[in-house]
């Protein structure tokens, strides 16, 4: 398809905060990978963001016009989660891979048309959870299937920040809110850490009185597994930051933290206690957005699947979308059984040098997310 010293051209579809803080500086770190197109509703934004790229820009009214101009092999997706399926299925019917931000899609529906047009095109998907090519995450998911903890038994992670009403994550419902942004991280690592799906879904939810979300702004999920696992999580955008997960085996509990967050300056660590005692696990910060797209470049290169593909986002839309139910009924919601064909691989950590990213107030026609 493609010579190995070809480089493939990335289209960005909406230059928010991710864009710009972080996928937009990442893919420099690449050998594979270049910036070629942004797509963008603001003015200020194609103009500033063309000029300091050196890319064109184009407005949402020409995204057919760009999928069918030739200048383009795939799309960064980065819009708010309700519109991914409005430029995530034209891309693949096109025959432009997509790099899809997470999670999937803003419903289950939305998660499987795109995944039957990916299917259908054969153009490649793959689901930006960037922790997948994380040296520590990856050795983590790497032991823990390995039987290195003993028979893993339980889960419990928190995952907050303190979120301004004004930016878009805060007033779009519960697909916008705190437990698809954020609880999609401790869901996606308790699947691939047990290596299984969960059978259940129990949530509670509550709304900070002065706070001005129209969504449960605090929630606290509980998940059962085959095997009597269970796991537990919380997530926030109404409470100072935080981010852990401990996980329990028979051998040995290990405890995560940072671990769910990117950053010059931010390596994933975890200390891993036995009865032998305890022994800390550091990992030096790597270009997390460069890592992903490194290896979404690679799999189109060289014609490979991608492990993060529709079916993995999608196993995770489900668990979202039980979990509002849980949230509107109070009650349990039962999952049908399932198991995923892929799994995360030791060679999929890379080691790419973080990028300079630019700060909240270097940021282009953006509400910033922190309040």
């Amino acid at each position: 398809m493609f010579g190995r010293k070809k480089k493939i051209r990335y289209a960005v579809v909406a230059g928010g905060q991710i864009s710009q803080q972080a996928f937009m500086p990442g893919i420099g770190r690449t050998d594979n990978s270049e910036l070629a197109a942004l797509v963008t509703g603001d003015p200020v934004k194609a103009d500033k963001l063309g000029k300091l790229y050196g890319i064109k820009s184009w407005s949402y009214d020409e995204y057919d016009a760009l999928l069918k101009s030739g200048e383009i092999d795939a799309a960064y997706i980065a819009t708010p989660n309700f519109l991914h399926m409005q430029y995530a299925v034209p891309a693949l019917e096109a025959g432009i891979h997509v790099l899809l931000e997470k999670p999937m899609a803003s419903s289950v529906a939305e998660a499987e048309a795109i995944l039957a047009a990916q299917q259908k095109s054969g153009a490649k998907l793959m689901i930006a959870y960037r922790l997948h090519h994380e040296p520590g995450t990856v050795e983590m998911i790497t032991r823990a299937r390995g039987n290195e903890f003993g028979e893993l038994r339980g889960f419990v992670s928190t995952f907050t920040q303190d979120v301004a009403e004004a930016n878009s994550r805060g007033h779009n419902g519960y697909w916008g809110g705190p437990v698809p942004d954020m609880g999609t991280y401790p869901l996606n690592a308790v699947r691939n850490l047990f290596g299984q799906e969960p059978i259940s879904v129990h949530a509670v939810g509550t709304k900070t009185p002065d706070r001005g979300f129209n969504f449960h702004d605090t929630v606290a999920v509980t998940l059962r597994f085959p095997g009597e696992r269970v796991a537990q999580f919380t997530v926030s955008y109404a409470t100072a930051p935080s981010e852990s997960f401990t996980l329990m085996g028979t051998k040995a509990s290990i405890l995560a933290s940072p671990c769910f967050m990117f950053g010059a300056t931010t390596g994933i660590s975890y200390v891993e206690k036995t009865s032998e005692g305890s022994k800390e696990h550091s990992f030096d910060p790597v270009e997390q957005f460069g890592n992903e797209t490194q290896y979404f470049s690679d799999c189109i290169l060289e014609d490979r699947h991608p492990e993060a593909d529709g079916e993995e986002g999608l196993l995770d839309m489900r668990v979202l979308a039980a979990v509002e139910r849980s949230l509107e009924t109070g009650e349990t919601v039962a999952l049908e059984p399932a198991q995923r064909r892929r799994h995360v691989q030791p060679d999929q950590a890379l080691k790419l040098k973080p990028a300079k990213e630019p700060t909240e107030d270097q940021l282009i026609s953006v509400i910033p997310q922190s309040a």
